[in-house]
């Protein structure tokens, strides 16, 4: 059967009221020579049934997280998602990415917004969320823009390496258009040595690529010595354990959103977080969903802040955001409203005692945890492998286990180091099999 919309009257129609005699005719304004002259090179048709049979065949040359046990971390993870977050956000009041405009037809979606605002807000510590970002890694570049808008001519963004290599080509590819360029620091020695009455922002990650968190504290009070703003990215699961950045003083708290009830779906799409203090709510990019009362004084909810291009004048617009990912932020809410705060502190601290189980048993094959063997971690680390990390993966793979990260992809003097995630999805045995076969690897 084809599925053509319009008969050939129809067409003639258009093509009358157009004023014209062809189709050709609307694209006289594309070059001759850049036109296709020749059908498209397509496969034969398929019936619906074969075509449903040959996408069942590739989907069937996949491996996913429901068939193997996943290690793979570095800001997506394996979590379990209960089944009432699909049911509930695949209803079709809520089926839409988009923040509605039209607030007396949208006053459900408003509602949800509100909430997950609140929930983030107080998952961070800090005055304020807006109504989510469309990843964590633009999430963080907006951060270093609304620093370089305050910083009054300062024209530098440092970051300490920990931080997330796709949030660092981010941010180097949006201050770059500013005008300022990104400083990365090696160490946090290096950074309190490198800020300076330059430097507009301090980004690190807490916890880092490496699962260190210690560094926080000390790199937030040196940003705010020179006057700069201190901004944290985090996994907002670790927050349910970890001292809130906004409580140590972080200015602005940012991050992905794919470990709060999104699947990993090949990553994304998934939704970022960005949460602020009290004195720059009004330079945050993107929409605010705030409570009004109508003229009858009951409750409502607006969008109190729009602050884009799109709504006030360009030169006074925070940031060409020009939507958010709701549906995902939606998917977050759910999530969050039942597990509840005491749900997700277990969900963190279940994957951080398997997590510290794990790396005590490749602790006793030889394996050393970098930077230091001692440093505390929760859910996420790395460890110095000795030999090639790539082949050691396809070992895992071969035997139907995901493994870690190779970090030295991102950064060559990472070269070597396995980075681990484990999840509350992750067994005893999970751990135990997966020693198992790095150690088979190692000794052959």
């Amino acid at each position: 059967m084809r599925y053509i919309p319009h008969t050939p009257d129809e067409y003639q129609a258009m093509l009358d009221a157009l004023n014209i005699s062809s189709v050709d005719e609307l694209f006289e304004d594309i070059p001759e020579q850049a036109r296709l002259k020749r059908p498209l090179d397509l496969p034969k048709a398929l019936s619906e049934m074969e075509l449903s049979q040959h996408l069942s065949r590739l989907a069937g040359e996949n491996l996913n997280v429901n068939e193997v046990p996943s290690f793979l971390g570095g800001g997506y993870y394996d979590r379990y998602i209960p089944a009432a977050v699909g049911a509930l956000a695949s209803r079709g009041e809520f089926v839409t990415s988009y923040t509605p405009y039209q607030a007396e037809l949208s006053q459900g979606t408003l509602a949800a917004i509100f909430e997950f605002q609140s929930m983030i807000q107080s998952l961070t510590g800090t005055y304020a969320a807006q109504a989510s970002m469309y990843d964590g890694a633009s999430a963080v570049g907006e951060a270093a823009l609304l620093a370089l808008g305050q910083g009054r001519g300062r024209t530098e963004v440092a970051a300490l390496k920990g931080l997330h290599p796709d949030s660092l080509q981010v941010v180097k590819t949006y201050v770059q258009a500013r005008g300022a360029k990104l400083v990365v620091a090696d160490s946090l020695e290096d950074l309190e040595a490198q800020v300076g009455p330059q430097t507009a922002a301090v980004l690190i990650q807490y916890p880092d690529m490496l699962g260190q968190v210690t560094l926080a504290p000390r790199a937030i009070e040196r940003a705010h010595q020179v006057g700069a703003l201190a901004v944290a990215a985090c996994d907002p699961v670790a927050l349910a354990l970890l001292t809130p950045p906004g409580e140590m003083g972080a200015d602005i708290v940012v991050g992905e959103g794919q470990p709060l009830g999104n699947h990993l779906t090949y990553g994304g799409p998934t939704f970022g977080y960005f949460a602020v203090q009290k004195p720059f709510v009004r330079k945050i990019p993107g929409r605010l969903v705030g409570v009004a009362k109508d003229v009858e004084g009951r409750r409502g909810f607006v969008l109190t802040l729009q602050a884009r291009e799109q709504h006030i004048r360009r030169e006074k617009a925070t940031s060409n955001i020009c939507s958010n990912h709701s549906l995902n932020a939606l998917m977050a809410t759910i999530y969050m409203a039942l597990v509840g705060s005491s749900g997700l502190r277990e969900v963190a601290l279940r994957s951080a005692q398997m997590a510290h189980y794990l790396e005590e048993r490749l602790r006793s094959l030889g394996l050393e945890r970098a930077p230091s063997p001692s440093a505390p971690f929760l859910y996420e680390f790395a460890i110095h492998v000795p030999g090639d990390v790539d082949d050691l993966n396809r070992h895992l793979l071969d035997k139907k286990i995901l493994g870690g990260f190779h970090l030295g992809r991102f950064d060559q003097s990472w070269r070597g180091l396995w980075q681990l995630a484990v999840s509350e999805r992750r067994t005893k045995a999970d751990c135990d099999r997966l020693v198992e076969e790095v150690a088979q690897w190692m000794s052959r």
